[in-house]
């Protein structure tokens, strides 16, 4: 299903000393800082099986996760997802995958959660049975009966995360990325998504 083979993936990052003159300076000359977040990173995953990612801050598991998702493009070496290159034929691919970045939202802030289900709806272009079924679905495993049309910026974290789930797997991906998917939820709440 995954293949992941040594992959490599750097950022340059500018750099300055503080205070007014290093500013001006850093708008003629720029310093800059080569960040290794993969070195030579190889892995496999085979179909159903589920994997956790971990490592300090700064490991290099976001960026693993982009460019799974096709949201990064490596340095070097190859990436194979149920035989696709993540990032090309990015639109066919992500009808594909689900993706949960928990600092990142896909819902709509001001709007209720519902009106947000609807665009993805839309954007994956789902039929209006399936859609229907899967939201009933989803509404009662993650218990948003209360929340759907409540606007995204008035939930509290845990209900967003749970709604970030929904709307992660509405088109019933074959595979589910989450990247920190509990990073700020008080305890009741991670065993909530854990145990989802």
């Amino acid at each position: 299903m995954i293949e992941f083979n040594d992959i490599c993936k750097t950022y340059r990052v500018a750099r300055r000393e503080s205070g007014l003159g290093n500013a001006v300076r850093s708008l003629f000359k720029r310093e800059y800082n080569t960040i290794h977040a993969i070195s030579h990173i190889s892995f496999s995953i085979d179909n159903g099986e589920m994997v956790g990612y971990i490592g300090p801050n700064g490991a290099g598991k976001s960026s693993t996760i982009k460019i799974l998702s096709g949201i990064l493009i490596p340095d070097s070496g190859t990436c194979l997802v149920n035989g696709q290159v993540p990032w090309k034929d990015r639109k066919e691919y992500v009808r594909q995958i689900g993706v949960v970045f928990g600092q990142r939202s896909q819902l709509w802030w001001d709007i209720p959660v519902v009106d947000s289900f609807e665009l993805l709806q839309s954007i994956y272009s789902i039929p209006a049975p399936r859609y229907r079924s899967k939201l009933d679905e989803l509404t009662q495993l993650l218990h948003l009966e209360e929340i759907l049309k409540t606007p995204t910026r008035q939930l509290s974290l845990g209900q967003r995360m749970r709604c970030e789930i929904a709307a992660s797997l509405l088109h019933e991906p074959k595979l589910l990325f989450l990247d920190e998917p509990t990073i700020g939820l008080d305890a009741v709440s991670k065993i909530a998504v854990r145990d989802f």
